[in-house]
């Protein structure tokens, strides 16, 4: 387990371009926090670290976006059910790294290898990110 402060939004999305340096592809991303939490702001980073040239926005009221070598999807207002009626287990067997916002409502049909990271408030900007 790694626990990392983050102080403001930058920080929060240099964390996720460092990440990108360390991903090989195929990777599943799992991303847990409140509303605010710096999720998304996480993957603008990530995508950029990847060379992701579209800036990432919440794909909350479309489920799913799809970038050069990143899914990003979010969970917050989908149940299983119809995520697999998306293609899921498609995208699930992609070379493309999956990062999905709100993983915990969709964990029954995720592998058990998926990289875990949460996002948990300290202050107003500041964010905990502890990575399983």
């Amino acid at each position: 387990m790694i626990e990392i402060l983050s102080k403001d939004e930058q920080e929060t999305r240099k964390i996720g371009q460092l990440l990108a340096q360390e991903l090989k592809g195929g990777e599943i991303i799992c991303l847990q926090g409140d509303l605010g939490g710096g999720k998304t702001t996480f993957v603008q980073g990530l995508a950029k670290g990847l060379g992701v040239k579209e800036w990432p926005t919440s794909p909350t009221f479309v489920v799913i976006k799809e970038y050069d070598n990143l899914y990003h999807l979010d969970c917050y207002r989908v149940n299983k059910k119809d995520l697999l009626k998306l293609g899921f287990k498609k995208i699930l067997e992609s070379d493309k790294i999956k990062v999905i916002e709100w993983a915990d409502k969709i964990r029954e049909i995720l592998p058990k290898d998926c990289l875990n990271i949460k996002f948990e408030f300290v202050d107003e900007t500041t964010r905990k990110i502890i990575i399983t």
